[in-house]
């Protein structure tokens, strides 16, 4: 491990520098294999019509933002149960996003994967997390609220033996931590719709994360979060406007879940709602969208989600983008000192 460990604050720093460093070293190179291969971005047909340019652009730059973030926990961080499962959780995640995105290069389209086929694949690594956070780590099955008020999800629990230890299913906790992961998953993928957005937006989520880990005195998390942020950070240099690159289902799926499961693990699942609030509304709008036209025919937004209505409104793309990183960053703010109020 690199650094002084009596100064987790320098080596938090350092982790994300070097994942920085490390993905804007890797990104040319995945570049050019991605261009000779001929793996490039399918545009939604419906989309904003400037968007058209764009198609063929090499996507799955969130291959390199996982290999920098695993590169630099190995190299910062010591290897405890919590870091091996947040860092599991959010590679699995952005292996079914790699399938997604491959299915949707393969097939010429801009769906990927099938609802149903990546909805079973969140299930599984969910399932999965919860378990080994509640029986392996610790986490305790409760969501804190600010004031001291905490609901115990522990109520439905299910004790089962293998040998001399006991496991437990705790239910609603694992429904509530399914919720959040999923949702945070997809809220993330539904923000990747411009140069930029998705990954200044998830660096400042994830650099938020980082704090609370390390108040929480978990150094490790601090790094694995840190080295996130990071890794978008080397990512921004080539996906900023025009973008050379576009992170795709890898990156977006896997941040969202490493967010959701850094929330878990630091107990501040509430905090991370607002930490996240920018992908929180722009899943609430096409929701919005979509229940509209169901009800009444008529749609709320010129286009959902919510980036694309100020694009329609004549707003230039980078202006959305910058307007949005100042959104998030006032959210990560708001989360921030909302979880220094959490019991």
């Amino acid at each position: 491990m690199f650094g002084n460990p009596l100064y987790p604050t320098y080596q938090t720093f350092l982790a994300l520098g070097i994942s920085a460093i490390i993905a804007a070293f890797l990104m040319p190179f995945w570049i050019r294999i991605l261009k000779h291969e001929g793996i490039g971005q399918q545009v939604r047909a419906d989309g904003p019509q400037r968007h058209l340019v764009k198609q063929g652009t090499p996507t799955m730059g969130g291959v390199v933002i996982l290999v920098a973030m695993v590169l630099t926990c190995l190299l910062m961080a010591d290897i405890t149960v919590e870091l091996i499962l947040v860092v599991g959780a959010t590679v699995a995640t952005g292996l079914l996003g790699l399938i997604d995105d491959m299915t949707s290069v393969t097939h010429g389209r801009s769906l990927g994967l099938t609802p149903h086929a990546k909805m079973i694949g969140l299930t599984l690594i969910c399932v999965t997390f919860c378990m080994f956070a509640v029986n392996l780590c610790g986490v305790s099955p409760q969501v804190r609220f600010p004031g001291g008020f905490t609901i115990d999800l522990s109520v439905l629990m299910t004790v089962f033996e293998i040998g001399d230890r006991a496991y437990y299913i705790p239910w609603l906790y694992l429904i509530f931590t399914w919720l959040l992961i999923v949702g945070l998953s997809n809220a993330v993928n539904l923000t990747d719709g411009l140069d930029g957005l998705a990954g200044g937006t998830s660096m400042i989520a994830m650099l938020v994360m980082a704090a609370i880990a390390f108040v929480r005195g978990d150094s490790n998390l601090a790094i694995f979060s840190a080295a996130c942020a990071g890794a978008c950070i080397g990512f921004l240099w080539f996906n900023c406007y025009p973008a050379s690159i576009f992170m795709g289902d890898t990156g977006s799926l896997a941040l969202g879940a490493g967010f959701a499961c850094m929330a878990v693990m630091t107990n501040s699942e509430v905090a991370s709602l607002i930490i996240g609030g920018l992908f929180i509304i722009e899943t609430l709008s096409v929701m919005v969208q979509v229940a509209s036209f169901k009800l009444t025919g008529k749609r709320v937004f010129l286009m959902a989600p919510i980036h694309h209505h100020f694009e329609k409104m004549g707003w230039a793309e980078t202006k959305v983008v910058i307007r949005f990183w100042i959104i998030a960053a006032a959210f990560g703010a708001l989360g921030l000192a909302l979880f220094f109020q959490l019991g």
